[in-house]
């Protein structure tokens, strides 16, 4: 199959705007809680859907009465927290634009957004920020008149800003946004060069929102809940954000992923929203756990037995003595890893990089499925998405209601639908670049199934072409060498080379317990990348991942980087994507020593 295209389910009108699942909530006669946030009690406290519109209503209004125009844009640089949402939305009912940015962005980074959107405002979570919006405004000359703080009294000033804005004026705001107007600029992460500006619409977030509620409604439905720790300056977690708000659904905000086990626990949400390596830390800690405990063999038997257990479902069911070992592996070990996600996680979205059939299988199989999605940031997040009906372990589902999906003889995916963005702000030529015939080019390559389900294979830019012509994807080889606890990171290397070899790192948090079952005292990571153990270890687990491909695709030569990639040292992006070309740079020397070898 080459192309598929799926029909709306709902086609909104076109004076919608992101403000009415607002209102549609409010309406509702449950005036059921939208959020909730944690207190210091460890309990968390509800917000009702009238209490949120009451707020976003005062902050809007103290923007007006601050003397935004209509159109302003205002950014917003925050940890992932309720008032990231609550100025969102705000933003929104004053008919201004938000452009988000992700909270450890340096100086320079905030000068560039806030200056090519011409950002004449901003939010910010603290002092710290403060200080590098007010740096970068100084730095760039920025037109940067107002700076506010989530912390502290920075929104009861705003609130008292807009004591003598009417409810008309503010409600003639807020209704004069349509499905057409802009909504948000979001810049991309920048893997390479400088970010680019994606022009979201109302019309983006609403129609996909409506179209993803009506095929997800077992999942995100009234009642539902979720905790969100992804960033909300992304654009998987932003748009969740709007689809939880119009379900209905719970949601709570934890900015730091070292307290998510507690906070799973204490929430018990009913779904969660993740990237892979989420999923891959929760196999990888279960897993070491039971072997720190002398319980190594039972761990792989029940994660066998999981994933026997899931692909049956897709080959006439499980056999009776498969349900009977799925059934005494639920109570060995499944229910305590659904415990430890707080007991009540039936579904997980899944997006931002390949999460792995083995991975997939295996959460099926324990009880919690995984629906796997794809997008981009000029798509709004999800083009395509494995649904509770339609759930294909391996793919990344169908077009989502309202969009659809086309392979290039190349093997490129193309998009189109209510998901593509207007264009890239103030870059026609990149605009008309991308978008061709109606169709986004998405950068990426796949297949369709013969069901239309999408298929992830790589990246169109970043195949390498070894020396003798062979073209090879890095990420079939990446993800699986990444998918090991020991390791953190890998990147693949060979473009125009003899032959493909690959940069591995170390997991930090894994590599304390993985001394101690081998006897080998403590070492830090740089230490460890020098033993002997480690590097058979790891060239193992490039043998199995080279089982995978041909000969001339497998890997030749690694090396065990003495740190990892991390977004501090510059080589992830916020979104813990690669930025391949500075890992190439910065650890030229050690990719010489292997091709000179």
């Amino acid at each position: 199959m080459r192309e598929k295209s799926v029909a709306p389910l709902i086609v909104s009108p076109t004076d919608t705007n992101a403000t009415d699942f607002v209102l549609r909530q409010e309406e509702n006669p449950e005036n059921l809680p939208l959020f909730s946030v944690p207190t210091e009690t460890e309990a968390w406290r509800d917000v009702s859907a009238r209490d949120f519109g009451a707020d976003v209503r005062s902050i809007a209004k103290g923007l007006i009465g601050s003397g935004l125009e209509p159109g302003a844009r205002i950014g917003i640089m925050s940890r992932t927290r309720y008032e990231w949402v609550l100025v969102d939305f705000a933003i929104w009912f004053a008919g201004c634009v938000s452009v988000p940015v992700y909270e450890t962005s340096s100086p320079s980074q905030v000068g560039w957004i806030l200056g090519d959107s011409e950002a004449t405002a901003a939010f910010v979570e603290s002092g710290r920020h403060e200080n590098v919006v007010r740096s970068a405004a100084q730095q760039e000359q920025l037109a940067v008149e107002h700076v506010w703080q989530l912390e502290g009294d920075g929104l009861d000033a705003l609130r008292e800003a807009g004591a003598d804005v009417s409810d008309d004026d503010l409600e003639a705001r807020r209704s004069s946004l349509g499905l057409e107007s802009l909504a948000t600029i979001i810049y991309t992460s920048g893997t390479t060069g400088r970010p680019k500006g994606c022009e979201l619409t109302h019309s983006n977030f609403v129609e996909l929102a409506e179209n993803g509620v009506a095929s997800l409604k077992s999942v995100v439905y009234p009642g539902s809940s979720t905790v969100m720790f992804l960033p909300l300056a992304h654009v998987f977690a932003r748009f969740i954000s709007v689809l939880a708000v119009a379900a209905g659904s719970r949601v709570g905000h934890t900015p730091d992923v070292k307290n998510l086990l507690p906070d799973l626990q204490s929430f018990a949400p009913t779904f969660l929203l993740a990237v892979p390596r989420v999923f891959e830390k929760v196999y990888n800690n279960s897993m070491l756990k039971a072997e720190d405990a002398g319980k190594g063999k039972i761990f792989h038997a029940a994660a066998d037995t999981a994933i026997a257990w899931s692909e049956a479902q897709e080959n006439g069911g499980p056999s009776l003595p498969l349900n009977l070992k799925h059934k005494l592996f639920d109570k060995l070990l499944y229910s305590k890893i659904r415990a430890a996600m707080g007991g009540k996680v039936t579904h997980a979205v899944s997006g931002g990089a390949p999460l792995g059939d083995r991975l997939g299988h295996f959460f099926r199989g324990m009880g919690v499925t995984i629906l796997e999605g794809y997008g981009l940031t000029e798509t709004t997040a999800p083009i395509t998405v494995n649904t509770p009906t339609t759930n294909k372990v391996g793919t990344v589902g169908p077009p989502l209601p309202g969009n659809a999906v086309k392979i290039a003889d190349d093997g490129e995916i193309l998009a189109k639908g209510v998901c593509v963005m207007r264009g890239y702000y103030k870059r026609d030529d990149l605009t008309a670049e991308a978008i061709r015939d109606g169709w986004f080019h998405t950068g990426d390559i796949g297949a369709l199934d013969e069901d239309g389900c999408l298929k992830i294979t790589g990246r169109k830019k970043e195949i390498l072409v070894t020396a003798g012509g062979k073209n090879v994807i890095p990420a079939q080889l990446e993800d699986r060498i990444r998918s090991h606890a020991i390791v953190s990171q890998c990147v693949v290397i060979g473009d125009q080379r003899p032959f493909i070899s690959a940069l591995v790192t170390i997991d930090e948090e894994a590599l304390p317990g993985w001394l101690q079952r081998h006897h080998l005292g403590s070492a830090t990571v740089a230490e460890a990348a020098e033993l002997p153990q480690l590097r058979a270890e790891i060239e193992q687990i490039v043998e199995q991942a080279n089982e995978q491909v041909s000969k001339a695709e497998a890997i030749k030569q690694f090396r065990i980087v003495p740190s990892d990639f991390t977004e501090d040292s510059g080589h992830l992006t916020p979104s813990m994507k690669i930025k391949r070309a500075q890992v190439i740079k910065d650890f030229a020397g050690i990719i010489d020593d292997i091709y000179s070898a």
